[in-house]
């Protein structure tokens, strides 16, 4: 039953990772980390080498299965890709129907996701405190960037799902994130809501190929520069607000009528919001909305917690 209960956790730990990065300024990295799967995650991608092969072809595929963790990946992809194709048309629905509400409900996981990395990693020394700040000051210029005409093609997909799934296990910065930039974010949402199987299938291929290389770079950071890595990434984490804020004057720049995106469009005040735009501001639902996303990554980290402490005392 313990073994069942694990794997259950695990599944839905990959719900929740598909689910946030599905979000622009919510990383699948992030609730890796919060949940204490992280390091398990760029170990088992790291095992996808020249080893794993010679042991497929001396030992057979079950030692191979256990060399890259087989049985953890497949689980934790499983829920990954449930939550994807599950909340894709979900997503579309709601940024049509409810931006303001899904906004702050963004914004509020945000916040409560840098509370938890800066609470685990203080950054109590003065680099760590310039980096943190660096990283706020990037994402924010990246935020007010006007998106990328990287185009539509094969090779720019591929270039795409290379960048995007390689963000996507950084504590931080959104792989949907970098979409929205590059501006294909309402294509890949389009593409996982219908299926379009030929944009998925070249997405992912760039993506492993990303995902080989940047693990193990990434894989030596978190061993040897932790502390800074996850101050960089706490600030990205922060400057990413400006593009997640909801009441925005969308008239000069509009990515999407379709999910009400904005970027690089003015920032205003929920007061001024019928002034300017012409709709209401709905503040309250927007801030229930906001203190759930607060309450959603706190509730994740106390039953990651539970689980870590179930563990021990089970060992």
């Amino acid at each position: 039953m313990k073994s069942i209960h694990s794997q259950l956790l695990l599944f839905l730990r990959g719900v929740a990772m598909g689910a946030v990065d599905l979000v622009p300024g919510v990383s699948a990295g992030t609730i890796a980390l919060v949940t204490g799967i992280y390091g398990d995650l760029i170990n088992a991608i790291k095992s996808f080498n020249f080893t794993a092969l010679k042991i497929l072809k001396n030992d057979g595929i079950v030692a191979a299965w256990q060399h890259i963790n087989g049985q953890f990946l497949f689980i934790l992809l499983s829920g990954i890709l449930f939550s994807l194709f599950t909340f894709a048309g979900l997503m579309r629905f709601l940024l049509a129907t409810f931006p303001l509400q899904l906004w702050c409900f963004f914004m509020g996981l945000i916040i409560s996701s840098v509370m938890y990395l800066l609470r685990q990693n203080p950054p109590s020394k003065p680099h760590l405190i310039g980096l943190l700040i660096m990283g706020i000051l990037i994402a924010s210029a990246f935020s007010v960037m006007p998106s990328a005409a990287l185009g539509t093609g094969y090779v720019s997909i591929f270039i795409a799902g290379s960048i995007a799934l390689c963000a996507m296990i950084l504590p931080g910065i959104s792989g949907s994130f970098i979409l929205v930039l590059l501006g294909l974010y309402p294509m890949f949402i389009d593409a996982l809501a219908s299926f379009h199987m030929d944009f998925l299938i070249v997405f992912a291929m760039g993506g492993i190929v990303g995902l080989m290389l940047l693990s193990r770079i990434l894989s030596w950071l978190m061993s040897h520069y932790k502390a800074a890595v996850i101050a960089t990434m706490s600030g990205f984490l922060l400057g990413s607000l400006s593009i997640i804020w909801p009441w925005k004057n969308i008239a000069a720049t509009v990515i999407s009528s379709e999910n009400q995106l904005a970027v690089g469009a003015q920032n205003i005040l929920p007061k001024n919001y019928l002034a300017t735009v012409g709709q209401e501001p709905y503040l309250l639902s927007s801030s229930v909305a906001f203190v759930v996303g607060l309450l959603v990554v706190l509730l994740i980290e106390r039953l990651a917690y539970r689980s870590r402490l179930n563990q021990e005392q089970g060992a």
